[in-house]
């Protein structure tokens, strides 16, 4: 894809992916109402330019909306899943200042996004051997080509230690 336009970094997979802002499962709409001139509205104007498509990477199930021009005052407004709505003045702040705040008010915690993450690895490996709950698999021999567990079906006398050190003894 060419690099054309205002800013075509924004649209690089790269950057899209530095979005810190995680939104919380709660969150389902994102209204960013901000006007396209005078000073109030410098910080969210920036918010949007920079901001938005990151947000909109990092949380595909969150509608987000904005409104151009049709208030005095910046502000954006969340709609949570119960009915309730989150109201965040953005007049006369900084784009990094109203992202740190949306971040602290409606984002997910570090620790949240560690155990979400810890979860997701530990269910989605393969390699994982244990109880149903917890790993796809609890034995071995459950993965196709491998040995049968010698405790439901005996293993042949090949392979089994005893043959082995007999065999061993007897070449001596």
């Amino acid at each position: 894809m060419p690099m054309k336009g205002r800013f075509p970094i924004r649209r690089t997979l790269d950057y899209l992916q530095k979005g810190d802002i995680i939104l919380k499962n709660r969150v389902k709409i994102m209204t960013v109402n901000y006007n396209t001139s005078g000073e109030w509205s410098e910080g969210a104007r920036k918010f949007v330019f920079f901001n938005i498509p990151q947000i909109q990477f990092k949380n595909p199930w969150v509608q987000i909306m904005m409104f151009k021009n049709m208030t005095p005052s910046p502000f954006l407004k969340f709609y949570l899943d119960d009915g309730e709505q989150v109201l965040v003045d953005v007049e006369g702040k900084d784009h990094k200042q109203i992202s740190e705040h949306v971040k602290k008010i409606l984002g997910k915690s570090e620790d949240v996004l560690q155990a979400e993450t810890q979860a997701k690895m530990q269910s989605s490996n393969p390699a994982n051997f244990g109880p149903k709950n917890y790993c796809l698999r609890e034995c071995i021999c459950e993965v196709e080509s491998q040995i049968p567990c010698p405790g439901t079906k005996p293993l042949p006398k090949e392979m089994t230690g005893k043959y082995r050190a007999k065999m061993a003894a007897l070449q001596e």
